[in-house]
């Protein structure tokens, strides 16, 4: 009976077995040579002009599908399968966006009635020209609050104030006119509207929706975050309904909220408790909506509950009269006429106006991007500029503020199972009932019940300061980039603040391509792989070579960076070793033309001197004049620099005679670090050490032909494939050195032996034979 057998210890897992290749050792050059490089098409202006101005049926179809995407996807709708959800998806949207459009008027500082016609015109012409079946554009509260900023830096209360007159007398007690200021206000939103359409659309004519790329998600993240906190603040003044004044600019935050904890005292709290249970509710039912949102098959839509039951308290109890209750009073009923907002005020709001359609564009295409995924299709970035761009230059005639999307709105057209923007046709339909038939029955409603349903919405955004320990601990950069963000916009204002937020980001990227990453390489015995030495620790150092490998490309502003990384690696400074060997030659040839010190007939310094310690301080390192006028390009001498030496010089020792940098994560030089890296490599040669350069791409080795890289003594045979062949074939330097070493030995000894041919009978192997008469014709000739 066999004895038990202990646990079987876990073999790694293999990934499809081993593999052999035998290939020859590969220079650029050779490579070249034996494979040819097909030839790129060159196509003048004329033909790239040609080509783009050349039009077909087909080509005509598609770009007219581009333009207006609904000619690619309304032929396709299938109305038995999609219309009844699409039905139900607009009209719980339509519902939201009526409340959400009246509370997002109270962030940009313009009636609340204005507020329905930012919900209802953009939909119409996103749309013709939107790609996004799911985004439900209308206000959103960041955008909206940037919105408000300019409105109120440009019609502040304090121009609006009017002397009161009583009868006939004239009194010192001055008065709002609130009719001129929202008057003025909803032009200012209209005209800033106008103008942030011009440009979106003007972004999307040249193509540049790349622009979204550099708004990093860590960077939105903080900015979304720090505008939640300021739309915080400014809805809790009007929740508590308390007047304060309208703060711009650097710190205006804190000074909101400084004046508000200095008339805190004159809370109305009928418009306080009506908000604070307002977010108490709608908070806690939208966690039921997101705890049981597989189990109900409709949202609960909480916040139109709500606006019903506070409009009909407000109303049955005359909140206005009998407690002071701030409310709506006057919705405007139906439609006002398109104007032509004043383009005069282009130039006041234009800084203003970039921050604020980047900003709608990369929320818009974020949400887009997340739900075309889901549901398996794509957006086009360019196309939503120009959507978005024509969306408001449309909706700026009609005093409409900036519209993008919100995320709390798509997120209720798409799980009410939305499948197109017909659900977005019907939510404009809703809110047009609302605009013609339901805003008189409104005007009860508390404006503190409003700014709660804001603040109710803004979790999702307080949230993301729980992904900063998850960032920190993911990548420091990221981290640091979103807590920047956050703190600059909260303390400088939105716009100022994502400024600064963009700009710390990309110096982020500007440091870490400055100073990339390196490694010092050694070899995996017997295998072609080679790593870090500091990572593993079977590696092996090749002796007499260092390899290293710089993950960056190198230019102008990280060539000393990269020149650091090699000393560091080869452990001495070749321009220091040059100079020391100078005046060492200089002094070795003064002192043999004195007769003070002989050579042999080899020319090597057979006399010791001092040590030679590599980087001990030179009390002599000035130079002697009479040394200087010795000319060192006469100097034939042959010296070990690695042993002692007859003059007291402290020369470093070069213990390499290679070095190979692995250039594979090189994307691309400038003519600086060309112009570099031949200087490094004249360095190099002139202390008898060779470089090698390895694994370059195609584009980067054409760059260094077309700035001038390659001469007599920089040839393309120092460029290889691979680390690997690099070093193959120094092993095979190394051992026809050793060889011609060797027979050089045998010569001298049969030259001096009485009987040569007994010597070379005893020494020499048949094996070695054949290689070494070759050497000797190679000698002889």
């Amino acid at each position: 009976m066999a004895a038990p057998r202990g646990p079987a210890q876990p073999r790694p897992p293999e990934h499809g077995g081993s593999y052999l290749v035998s290939r020859p050792v590969y220079s650029e050059l050779v490579f070249q040579q034996q494979h040819e490089r097909r030839l790129r098409e060159r196509r003048t202006l004329r033909d790239s002009v040609a080509q783009s101005c050349s039009c077909s049926r087909k080509r005509a179809t598609g770009m007219l599908k581009t333009v207006l995407p609904i000619l690619d996807w309304l032929p396709k709708y299938r109305i038995k399968e999609w219309l009844l959800s699409d039905t139900i998806s607009g009209v719980s949207t339509g519902l939201v966006a009526t409340l959400q459009g009246m509370a997002y008027a109270l962030l940009a500082a313009v009636p609340i009635g204005y507020g329905l016609y930012s919900a209802f015109f953009p939909i119409l012409t996103y749309f013709i020209f939107g790609t996004s079946r799911h985004i439900s554009v209308g206000p959103f509260p960041v955008v909206s609050l940037m919105v408000g900023s300019v409105v109120l830096s440009m019609a502040p209360d304090e121009q609006f104030m009017i002397s009161s007159y009583n009868g006939s007398e004239l009194t010192n007690a001055t008065m709002l006119d609130t009719e001129a200021r929202d008057a003025k206000r909803v032009l200012i939103a209209s005209t800033l509207t106008l103008l942030v359409g011009i440009i979106q659309l003007v972004f999307g004519c040249l193509q540049i929706g790349f622009i979204v790329r550099y708004l990093a998600d860590p960077l939105v993240g903080g900015f979304t975050t720090a505008a939640a906190f300021q739309v915080l603040v400014s809805q809790i003044k009007i929740v508590l309904n308390i007047s304060t004044k309208n703060y711009n600019g650097v710190l205006s935050i804190i000074y909101t909220l400084i004046e508000i904890f200095q008339n805190i005292g004159n809370t109305n709290l009928a418009d306080f408790i009506a908000g604070l249970l307002t977010i108490i509710v709608c908070m806690a039912v939208k966690e039921l909506n997101d705890r049981f949102k597989h189990k109900i098959p409709v949202p609960i839509p909480i916040e139109v509950i709500v606006t019903i039951i506070a409009t009909a308290i407000s109303y049955g109890a005359n909140l206005e009269k009998n407690y002071n209750a701030g409310i709506v009073k006057s919705i405007p009923r139906g439609f006002l006429p398109p104007i032509l907002p004043p383009v005069s005020w282009f130039s006041e709001m234009m800084t203003t106006s970039f921050s604020i359609a980047v900003v709608a564009y990369a929320i818009a295409v974020s949400v887009g991007k997340v739900y075309a995924t889901k549901h398996d299709y794509t957006i086009d970035g360019n196309q939503e500029f120009i959507a978005f761009g024509i969306s408001n230059i449309f909706s700026g005639f009609f005093s409409c503020f900036v519209a993008t999307t919100a995320l709390s709105r798509t997120a209720v057209q798409e799980s009410t199972g939305g499948k197109t923007q017909i659900a977005g046709i019907i939510s404009a339909g809703v809110v047009m009932i609302a605009i013609v038939a339901l805003g008189k029955l409104l005007e009860p409603l508390q404006k503190s019940v409003l700014a709660a349903v804001v603040i109710a919405n803004l979790k999702g955004m307080f949230m993301q300061v729980c992904d900063v320990p998850r960032l920190w601990r993911q990548n420091k950069i990221d981290a640091i980039i979103w807590v920047f963000t956050c703190v600059m916009s909260i303390i400088l204002g939105l716009d100022l603040g994502l400024l600064a937020g963009l700009i710390f980001g990309l110096l982020t990227v500007v440091l870490r391509v400055q100073f990339p990453s390196w490694n010092d390489l050694g070899n995996i015995p017997s295998t072609d792989i080679y790593k870090s030495i500091k990572s593993y620790k079977t590696i092996e150092e090749l002796q007499g070579v260092k390899i290293l490998r710089f993950c960056g490309p190198i230019f102008y502003g990280n060539v000393d960076g990269f020149k650091k990384c090699i000393k560091s690696t080869v452990g001495f400074d070749a321009i220091r070793v040059y100079n020391k060997r100078l005046k060492a030659l200089r002094r070795i040839q003064k002192l043999i033309k004195k007769g003070q010190l002989k050579a042999t007939k080899n020319g090597i310094i057979s006399d010791a001197g001092s040590s030679n310690n590599a980087f001990e301080p030179d009390e002599e390192d000035i130079e002697d004049p009479e040394e200087s006028d010795i000319p060192t390009k006469e100097i034939e001498i042959q010296v070990d620099w690695n042993s002692e030496l007859p003059v007291k010089v402290n020369v470093p020792k070069v213990p390499i005679h290679s070095l190979v940098l692995d250039c594979g994560a090189i994307a691309f030089l400038d003519i600086v670090g060309v112009k570099s890296l031949r200087m490094i490599v004249k360095e190099f040669q002139r202390i008898d050490v060779n470089v090698y350069f390895a694994s370059l791409q195609d584009n980067v080795i054409e760059q260094m032909e077309q700035c001038g890289f390659f001469d007599d003594n920089i040839r393309k045979d120092t460029f290889f494939l691979t680390i690997h062949d690099v070093i193959l074939y120094l092993q095979n330097q190394v051992k026809a050195q050793e060889s011609q070493d060797s027979i050089l030995e045998t010569i001298t000894l049969i030259h001096d032996c009485k009987d040569p041919l007994e010597l070379m009978g005893a020494e020499l192997t048949e094996e070695d034979l054949d290689v070494q008469e070759e050497a000797m014709r190679r000698l002889a000739s």
